[in-house]
């Protein structure tokens, strides 16, 4: 657990690093005080709204324990046992077995299961996932991926100033280099930081696995619920939402073949597994 913290941590460092240099290189202060604002207003509306949106774009409806006794006892359960406020809980219209958490932090969290799911897995299985769910609420990976995301944001608007600088006549200063390494550095950087990103994002999966089973004390049922989504997902994969999305989901549910996994959004199912059954709790 440690060292996937470390890990994002590093990651986030590595992301600033980037912005830094290529904001100094290409805009200086004032091209990068302007993406900064810029993306700090668009990942404050993503943060603060970015659940009500999802939760409709998947036609996610909530449910009380009267309409879903199972899944909402099971969030309830292991919402106690990691001691968060417990979450509402949506049921997602679909037969593809997934399942997300959402919500600017713990007391404004949402957990949504997919029809799918519940008709796929075993109870104890179900039961894993859901505490994958409440342990990304329970890391703040909400707020991790929005920090990532405005870093991010600020990189490719500065690479966009340095695209169009490097076409209409150099950059803040001619002398420093010509127009065709300007338009290489606008190219690359933005690659480089979604790369970071990305790997974010599979490290923080890999932490909420960890989380999760820690919380249950029991990583085996996780672990036969991941292989179980890996197949069901190819079988009956998302007809409806966005690809940008993703990454909340404990499987992507858009999930291609020979996707290379620096531009995955989740760590490979095998590895997954793998650290869940080496796992010593």
């Amino acid at each position: 657990m440690i060292k996937n913290q470390i890990k994002t941590i590093i990651l986030l460092g590595l992301l600033t690093g980037v912005l830094l240099g290529v904001g100094q290189l290409v805009g200086g202060r004032t091209g990068l005080a302007a993406g900064l604002v810029l993306a700090l207003l668009m990942n404050f509306g993503s943060y603060w709204f970015s659940d009500k949106i999802v939760l409709a774009m998947y036609k996610a409806k909530k449910v009380t324990a009267k309409e879903a006794p199972e899944l909402y006892e099971i969030v309830k359960e292991v919402a106690h046992m990691a001691k968060v406020p417990m979450p509402k809980v949506y049921i997602i219209p679909t037969h593809n077995p997934n399942a997300f958490a959402t919500g600017r932090n713990p007391k404004n969290a949402a957990v949504a299961a997919t029809v799918g799911i519940m008709q796929l897995l075993s109870k104890d299985e179900l039961k894993g996932v859901i505490a994958h769910e409440i342990a990304h609420v329970k890391n703040r990976d909400i707020l991790v991926q929005t920090v990532a995301a405005t870093i991010a944001g600020v990189i490719s608007y500065v690479a966009f100033m340095a695209r169009f600088a490097a076409i209409f006549g150099g950059g803040r200063d001619r002398d420093s280099g010509n127009a065709f390494e300007l338009l290489a550095l606008a190219i690359l950087t933005p690659l480089i930081a979604t790369i970071i990103q990305l790997a974010i994002s599979r490290s923080r999966e890999y932490l909420a696995d960890e989380t999760g089973a820690r919380i249950i004390n029991d990583p085996n049922h996780l672990a036969s619920a991941l292989h179980k989504l890996e197949q069901g997902v190819k079988m009956n994969p998302m007809n409806f939402g966005s690809k940008a999305t993703s990454c909340l989901f404990i499987a992507n549910p858009f999930r291609g073949v020979g996707v290379l996994n620096l531009f995955s959004t989740h760590p490979p199912m095998k590895e997954r597994i793998k650290k869940l059954k080496e796992l010593k709790l």
